[in-house]
């Protein structure tokens, strides 16, 4: 009789853990599916590999942090451009060896210690980084939300439709993101989506063709690599900045739960089970790997701290993955609806890269620090690109790279 009540208390507590896991899915959900809608890759991917990813950091970690893994924002521009320029295959080789830098930092930093990282890459080269990667995508948030495609070479719907749906997207995003409470707090673009869907139902401008023809029960559309260097010289530069933020992320988890994961499990094994995840993710034909702020968000609030719970929200986003519909679905989400979303989102990533620089308290107008912010910013925002024979490097990357540089030959200023 005892051992029946024991079982009956463990399987609902297992109940528990797994509608847990669930609503961390639930918050991370907007976000995750935003990544491969804007860049043409599969939703049911990026749900397999965001999952299969959060398990792999989690055997990597020792199962010690409460995290969920999760399609990155930071690599938006680079897929766009890769997948329009080598398509999905060579873009995905570009990807996976994003993911072969980060475990080589993890080799760096068990070998040097994490203070050789900061050398390396202060934040006067990852701040003005990550404001290139939001204002480069600036013209495809603005064409989208007019109705046009990402390059503005065509008009899929009519403007004033557009600019209506794409507004309400916005505003309803905006709005939750600051007068949100709880959990709703949390999921501001899942809201935007939602508003800007019921407004397209609203102006007749979604398809569900492809839902109707699209199966229940689906394995993912997974997609192989093909070797690409241009791709591989092109993507790995633009990794830098994400690389950084993953300390920042570490760091804000570590708040929450009261714990300093920078020693145990350690910021060497944070940073090779993100590499890790992020290169099989891109192996199957899914976006990069990132830990989600809005899950940070999500269990400072429910105060649960049991790594575990993220065991069943990966395998929650692994077995919806497998259906068919849900990715169809998604895919009818009109542009507007995402340019909206989009316009805040771009912009978002930029102010985080100029809040980098501000919290960093150096001065700006200093000869050297001026020197590589203003580069950084001119090259990226301005599309330099540099050739050599076959090897072109341009854009982000180049701009990324320019900073190390800079940053490692550039001499200090004399003190007066």
């Amino acid at each position: 009789m005892q051992h029946t009540v024991e079982t009956s208390a463990q399987y609902n507590l297992r109940l528990r853990d797994w509608f847990l896991g669930a609503q961390m899915l639930f918050v991370a959900f907007g976000a995750l599916v935003l990544v491969p809608l804007l860049t043409g890759l599969d939703p049911n991917v990026a749900l397999f590999t965001a999952g299969l990813g959060t398990l792999i950091f989690q055997a990597v970690t020792r199962g010690r942090i409460p995290v969920f893994l999760a399609s990155s924002f930071a690599f938006l521009p680079p897929i766009m451009y890769g997948v329009k320029t080598w398509g999905i295959p060579g873009t995905m080789c570009g990807l996976a060896a994003a993911g072969v830098l980060y475990i080589l930092l993890s080799i760096l930093i068990r070998i040097k210690g994490s203070d050789v990282v900061k050398r390396v890459l202060p934040a006067v080269v990852t701040g003005p980084v990550i404001m290139v990667i939001g204002l480069i995508l600036a013209p495809v948030a603005v064409n989208m939300a007019m109705g046009k495609t990402g390059d503005g070479s065509a008009v899929l719907f009519p403007e004033s439709t557009a600019m209506t749906v794409g507004f309400l997207a916005l505003a309803t995003t905006v709005l939750v993101s600051i007068l949100g409470r709880g959990v709703l707090r949390l999921i501001p673009i899942l809201c935007g989506i939602a508003v800007g869907y019921v407004a397209s139902l609203f102006f007749g401008i979604v398809d569900f063709t492809t839902v109707a023809e699209a199966k229940w029960i689906e394995i993912p559309r997974f997609v192989a690599p093909e070797w690409n260097l241009q791709a591989v010289l092109y993507i790995v530069p633009i990794a830098i900045a994400p690389a950084i933020e993953h300390f920042g992320d570490v760091i804000a988890i570590g708040e929450v739960t009261e714990r300093d994961y920078l020693k145990d499990p350690g910021i060497q094994n944070t940073m090779l089970g993100d590499g890790l995840a992020t290169s099989v993710a891109s192996m199957l034909g899914g976006p990069p790997n990132t830990t989600y702020s809005e899950v940070t968000g999500a269990v400072a609030l429910t105060r649960v701290f049991n790594p575990a719970i993220m065991t069943w929200a990966a395998l929650s986003a692994v077995l919806l993955a497998f259906v068919g519909k849900l990715g169809a679905f998604l895919q009818t989400i009109p542009s507007p609806v995402m340019g909206g979303i989009m316009l805040l989102l771009f912009g978002a990533i930029m102010v985080v890269g100029l809040n980098t620089l501000v919290k960093s308290g150096e001065n700006l107008t200093e000869s050297r620090n001026l020197t590589i912010v203003a580069l950084i910013l001119i090259f990226g925002i301005g599309g330099m690109s540099f050739s050599a024979g076959e090897f072109t490097l341009q854009g982000i990357g180049l701009a990324g790279i320019l900073g190390v540089l800079l940053n490692l030959f550039l001499p200090k200023t004399r003190e007066a």
